[in-house]
């Protein structure tokens, strides 16, 4: 169900420092094509990175179960709420939009700032049966989509001071009718919740995982390698409530604890992984492979269960929590050097993203090969299949193929969209960081 009449939507660009850049768009209305294309241009064009923010109504039917939320007092709502206000005061369009306090901001931020995060921070991990994407389609307050939309550039909105000695500047930089908003604090503290809430959906999903396989193959150890490994969740989030409140890091956290669980798990996937590598090209090439030969090293892989499938979750939760810690360990040496906000953070995050962007493609080009195999039945000395036969060729073949359904390696870097729903007390909900 759509609406018949086009819905305003304010937009904001932001920048994380300043900058001078031509005038690229008047302050007239554009249209959702156009303001991708000038958010790639003014991503080329800028020294500093840009992005994004729109402003839509929000939906009842929402689920906030699924982002970050945070009260009015974080420093990401209040930097939020003085956009809002400044905006509102130059701005009948913002101050219409944003008057009844509760909407939903979507924040874009362009490819080319989103590959300095790594390329698989925002890589989707879909539920069995579960939609965890956030809808991407315009929505007014009944929650009914609205199919024909008109962007607003919000001019001469600039953000008050830094708040909490975030020590970013904030202002209109001079970017001729581009009106680029300077809000460094407001563009990282979105990035850093969304990427945080995207890493534990998928951490959220591969516990899932993890817990239905178990169920089927009853081991001890591997059991008590998961517990070990969502054990870390408490510290993890009580670390990321002090962060993103401006707080210091202590040792009674049990953060040191969490990360030396992770990296142990990270390095026993790291072994797992250059098994699986090496029983694949010791594959003959072009040939079909025995059932029995392939389950060999890779146990349970022609079942729903199995310990190569509870390996591979594994594997996903421990890239999942590193993700989350790495965001944590990115916002900490930003706020040590609150000066230098964005081109911290970004530095910080993007170092250690490569290992984890390296194993988890290795992975996916493992779950590629393997997918791409031809089986046959093992040889014996009847040459008549059995029922039972022709059953487990087909079943292990359907298993082994689907291996490869949603698997990306090295997939390009897109815009990535974080969305941020702000209640009339001020507090938001961060929902987790996604494809644009």
């Amino acid at each position: 169900m759509t609406d018949d009449g086009e819905a305003i939507v304010p937009v904001w660009t932001l920048a994380t420092g300043d900058v001078r850049l031509p005038a690229l768009a008047g302050d007239g209305p554009m249209t959702a094509e156009r303001l991708a294309e000038l958010r790639g241009v003014l991503a080329a064009l800028a020294d500093e990175p840009i992005a994004t923010l729109e402003v839509r109504p929000l939906s009842a039917k929402l689920d906030r179960s699924r982002g970050i939320p945070l009260d009015a007092a974080s420093p990401l709502a209040q930097h939020l709420s003085q956009l809002i206000t400044q905006s509102a005061q130059s701005s009948s369009v913002a101050a219409k939009a944003t008057a009844t306090g509760e909407n939903l901001y979507r924040m874009v931020v362009p490819a080319k700032t989103a590959a300095q995060f790594g390329q698989g921070i925002v890589r989707p991990m879909a539920a069995k049966g579960v939609a965890h994407g956030i809808r991407g389609a315009l929505v007014n307050s009944t929650g009914k989509i609205v199919d024909a939309a008109t962007y607003v550039p919000v001019g001469k909105a600039a953000a008050a001071g830094a708040v909490g000695g975030a020590g970013a500047t904030a202002g209109v930089a001079v970017a001729g009718s581009a009106a680029l908003t300077v809000a460094a604090p407001l563009v990282l503290m979105a990035v850093a919740v969304g990427v945080s809430a995207n890493a534990d959906r998928q951490r959220q999903q591969a516990i899932e995982h993890i817990t239905e396989l178990l169920e089927q193959l009853h081991d001890q150890k591997l059991d008590d390698e998961r517990s070990e490994l969502d054990g870390c969740r408490d510290a993890i989030d009580k670390a990321t409530a002090i962060l993103l409140d401006q707080g210091k890091l202590g040792v009674s956290l049990g953060l040191d604890s969490a990360v030396h669980a992770i990296g142990k798990a990270l390095a026993a996937a790291d072994r797992r992984l250059t098994q699986w590598q090496s029983a694949l090209d010791k594959l003959p090439d072009g040939k079909a492979v025995e059932i029995d030969t392939l389950t060999k090293s890779f146990p349970g892989i022609d079942d729903h269960g199995g310990t190569f499938r509870t390996h591979l979750e594994l594997a996903h939760l421990a890239i999942a929590l590193k993700r989350r810690v790495i965001v944590l360990q990115a916002v900490d040496h930003v706020q040590s050097d609150p000066g230098n906000l964005f081109e911290n953070f970004a530095r910080a995050l993007k170092a250690d993203q490569q290992r984890l962007d390296e194993l988890d493609s290795s992975i996916a080009s493992v779950l590629e090969r393997l997918s791409a195999l031809e089986l046959v039945r093992p040889d014996g000395f009847w040459p008549v299949f059995t029922t039972g036969d022709v059953d487990r060729l087909m079943r292990a073949a359907h298993l082994i193929h689907k291996l490869g359904d949603g698997v990306m390696v090295n997939s390009r870097t897109t815009d990535v969209a974080i969305e941020i729903s702000r209640n009339k007390d001020g507090s938001v909900v961060v929902f987790p960081a996604q494809p644009a």
